[in-house]
């Protein structure tokens, strides 16, 4: 990797940091932010929801705008919405200015899909191997970032200050990507598809606001249902129209290359289980015994630390591998020791030393997966179609993830036990909390899904990227 690619590569691995450590460090203030503003939980959940949402749907969308009008255009665009609404958020006077500032935040989760763009333009695909596994790496870094220095910031200062420390962040990376990163690739010169666009940002939007609102509103509740069925109108409605028009927004062709196929496939169900991987430790570490481990915000973040560093360690080394011998043994090998980790949660949990060798194993399983699917896409499409074709993997990654919780919270609210505070012989209260059986049905889930995976992984071309030149397709 000549020093050009290293240093384009330092500056991409510093934004997935900034918006891994924003958006991890936001998940431990959420119940102060609920009692602050007196709010229910289910109002609570649009804080993450609503980022979620928003970046599932501009990740394609800005994907292809970076094959058409540049690549660093696009990302400083994605970068300055971010900024802006990171700024606002630190400053909301209600629930509902920070919910639709979160939203807004969603812009810059188009900064991932460009970002694997710009690193395939620039580097070799054995290069371009190794660098994803370093970016994704980085992620484990943002999170663990997230969950002890956000922790640590809300509990002493307030959730206000943790935006605005992320604001001044962001604002230092703006300026020097704007001074210090070249455009790359090779601009398309298409025209831009409305309609197309149109249909895919509504249906997706009625789709995620279906799953999300279901644990509250009810799964079989007309009016929840009506979003499921109009989203679902919609998207075929999408197909339709990208079938027919000359320049879609995604060429439906190229959807169903085999590896491409595959890697969406997969990164649906992947976020699924990582997801519940995430909320299952969060909850249970802070859950008071006999149903939890009792411990305070700061404490359960750090359970989840471990984990998150050692995957900036494993990252490289597997996308390395994916280079050497091909994605295929890394999804299957990745499958496996994820059902290992899933296991060991199940059987092993009895103290935070437990619980960080579950995720170690876990986050390193589900690690050896997501590195091989960015590689399937970027070497499976044309140069002129990477953007779009890594931004419609995020978007399908952020459906799994918007799954995941979802899946994860409705397990807990059907296994509750109660918890009774006595004093003497009088009951002074009864709670009720996600007993035991909540978390060995949830991993079990978490299981089941990465056996789908499995399944799905064993249809993946293999391919080796070693001796092969910089344009790489299958």
């Amino acid at each position: 990797m000549d020093r050009a690619g290293r240093d384009v590569l330092l500056l991409l691995v510093w934004g997935d940091l900034l918006i891994n450590y924003v958006e991890t460090m936001v998940v431990p203030a959420i119940p102060t932010i609920q009692n602050d503003f007196s709010i229910s939980s289910t109002l609570a959940s649009w804080i993450t929801s609503a980022f979620i949402i928003v970046g599932a749907v501009v990740s394609p969308i800005f994907g292809k705008l970076a094959d058409m009008f540049g690549r660093k255009k696009i990302y400083l665009i994605s970068l300055a919405g971010y900024l802006v609404a990171v700024g606002i958020a630190g400053f909301s006077p209600t629930i509902y200015t920070l919910i639709g500032a979160r939203a807004v935040q969603g812009i810059g989760y188009g900064i991932f899909p460009v970002g694997l763009a710009i690193i395939t333009d620039v580097l070799s695909p054995e290069d371009v191997a190794t660098a994803q596994g370093l970016l994704s790496g980085s992620v484990g870094i943002g999170t663990a970032l997230g969950l002890i220095v956000g922790s640590y910031i809300d509990q002493n200062f307030g959730w206000q200050y943790a935006f605005h420390t992320a604001f001044v962040l962001s604002l230092i990376f703006f300026i020097v990507i704007l001074l210090k990163l070249n455009d790359t690739g090779v601009r398309a010169a298409r025209s831009v598809d409305y309609v197309g666009t149109s249909l895919l940002t509504i249906s997706t939007l009625l789709v995620l606001i279906y799953i999300t609102e279901g644990p509250s509103m009810g799964w079989l509740n007309f009016e929840n249902l009506s979003f499921l069925v109009l989203g679902l109108l919609l998207m075929a409605g999408f197909i339709f129209v990208e079938l027919k028009v000359k320049d879609p927004l995604v060429d439906m062709k190229l959807m169903k290359i085999r590896n491409v196929m595959v890697a969406n496939l997969v990164g649906v169900v992947s976020s699924i289980a990582l997801m519940i991987m995430y909320f299952g430790i969060i909850y249970y570490a802070q859950l008071p015994p006999p149903f939890g481990l009792g411990l305070d915000i700061l404490s359960a973040g750090l359970t989840l630390a471990p984990a998150t560093v050692v995957m900036l360690v494993v990252g490289p080394i597997v996308g390395k591998l994916t280079g050497d011998a091909g994605p295929k043994p890394l999804l299957l090998f990745g499958s496996l020791l994820s059902i290992f980790g899933f296991s060991l949660l199940i059987i092993n949990r009895g103290s935070p030393q437990d619980l960080v060798l579950d995720v170690i194993v876990a986050g390193t399983g589900m690690i050896s997966i997501i590195i091989p699917l960015i590689n399937m896409i970027a070497v499976s499409l044309p140069e002129t179609s990477r953007g779009i074709g890594l931004g419609v993997n995020t978007l399908l990654r952020n459906l799994g993830a918007s799954i995941g919780p979802v899946l994860a919270t409705s397990i807990m609210t059907s296994y509750k036990n109660p918890y009774v505070l006595m004093l003497g012989n009088r009951i002074l209260d009864v709670s009720f909390y996600p007993g035991g059986e909540a978390f060995d049905v949830m991993f079990e889930v978490a299981i089941i899904v990465i056996l789908t995976n499995l399944g799905i992984s064993l249809f993946t071309q293999n391919y080796k990227l070693k001796g092969r030149g910089r344009n790489v397709s299958l």
